[in-house]
């Protein structure tokens, strides 16, 4: 019995251990912290293979090489671990999702408000949360509460709207708050062609798991960024594809 009892305690500290880094390489997927960490694993397990074969110099080099190595990251990939902390405080442990028929609907409403200021040449930018909270950037807005609907986006958006240049965030299949401040994105090699609301799009997306959709008034077409990646001149039905497989909803 005690054998097997710490035959347990093994298997669900490995368990741990295992979804401890598991997290680590999601938290920093995407960013230039993922190679190095993935670097970092490799010297690890190197490091334990030197111990198991009494490779003391090698082992004793490796170890040398972890102390300093520990500091320089924390200089060099401050932003990554701040954004990493910031998903770990923000993951909700019980979420529920839209189902299938209110996903439709909503996404009927949104992509025809798309369609129509997409080719009245209005900007828009449009917000629809999943697991990781949006509460820090509905405060900066103005409370909305209300049903979506392609007239009610359409009308927050009209260029005579105080509203129009932030962003609407929707939680639950409702629209919680209009007039939005989002981050932007940190990267140098977004092309010129796009403009502020595709950077607010992108830097919202490398810190949380939010689908943005983004309407340019300038260049006509629709967006759909998501843990920064872009996917451009997109049409309706495209559009509602795309965010349906993001939710897994066949």
């Amino acid at each position: 019995m005690p054998n097997l009892l710490f035959n347990w305690r093994q298997f669900i500290e490995i368990i741990i251990l295992w979804s401890v880094i598991y997290q680590f390489i999601l938290f920093f997927e995407g960013t230039r912290g993922s190679q190095v960490l993935r670097g970092i694993i490799v010297l690890f397990l190197a490091s334990f293979l030197f111990q198991k074969l009494n490779f003391t110099v090698l082992d004793w080099l490796l170890q040398q090489l972890f102390g300093i190595s520990v500091i320089v990251l924390l200089v060099i990939f401050h932003p990554e671990i701040r954004q990493g902390l910031a998903k770990l405080g923000k993951r909700r442990i019980f979420n529920i999702g839209l189902k299938a028929e209110e996903l439709d609907l909503m996404l009927d409403e949104i992509g025809q408000a798309c369609e129509n200021l997409s080719r009245n040449k209005i900007g828009a930018l449009i917000v629809l949360e999943r697991a990781d909270p949006l509460t820090s950037y509905l405060q900066s807005g103005v409370n909305i509460d209300a049903n979506v609907s392609s007239e009610l986006i359409q009308a927050i958006f009209a260029p005579n709207n105080l509203l129009h240049d932030g962003a609407i965030i929707l939680q639950h299949n409702r629209i919680s708050a209009a007039g939005c401040i989002l981050p932007l994105t940190s990267k140098q090699e977004i092309s010129r062609l796009f403009g502020t609301r595709h950077r607010a799009a992108l830097g919202l997306s490398e810190e949380t798991d939010a689908i943005v959709i983004v309407v340019s008034e300038e260049r006509q077409d629709i967006s759909l960024v998501y843990k920064g990646k872009l996917h451009k001149d997109l049409g309706q039905e495209e559009l509602k594809i795309k965010i349906r497989e993001i939710f897994k909803i066949k």
